[in-house]
């Protein structure tokens, strides 16, 4: 079975920092890009950023310089650090596991993360 399991959500101030894990069960890790994505209330799912399985990262350009990504093999474990926290970056944040080459996808729950004073 399958399971993506996000966690260290939270509310934190302003120009704080929390580390998002996701612990991946039930398929190959390695094999798999992994990916945040975030969504705001009221808007649509974007892409935070991403690690591939080569370990190669993207980051999306709000996030670029404040958020950092990366996977743990041994744990089967991805994360994302998230440093010098806004108002704006208060989401829902889904973990996110892709093999494009064999049409396969998966989603976490979501954890919520909540910038405010």
């Amino acid at each position: 079975q399958v399971q993506l399991v996000e966690s260290g959500g939270g509310l934190v101030q302003p120009g704080g920092s929390l580390r998002l894990s996701c612990a991946a069960s039930g398929f190959t890790f390695s094999r798999y890009d992994m990916n945040w994505y975030r969504q705001g209330p009221g808007e649509e799912r974007d892409l935070v950023a991403g690690i591939s399985s080569a370990g190669t990262t993207n980051y999306a350009d709000s996030v670029k310089g404040r958020f950092s990504i990366s996977r743990d093999s041994h744990r089967n474990t991805v994360y994302l650090q998230m440093n010098s926290l806004q108002p704006d970056d208060t989401a829902v944040y889904y973990c996110n596991a892709l093999n494009a080459e064999e049409w396969e996808e998966y989603w976490g729950k979501g954890t919520l993360v909540t910038v405010s004073t």
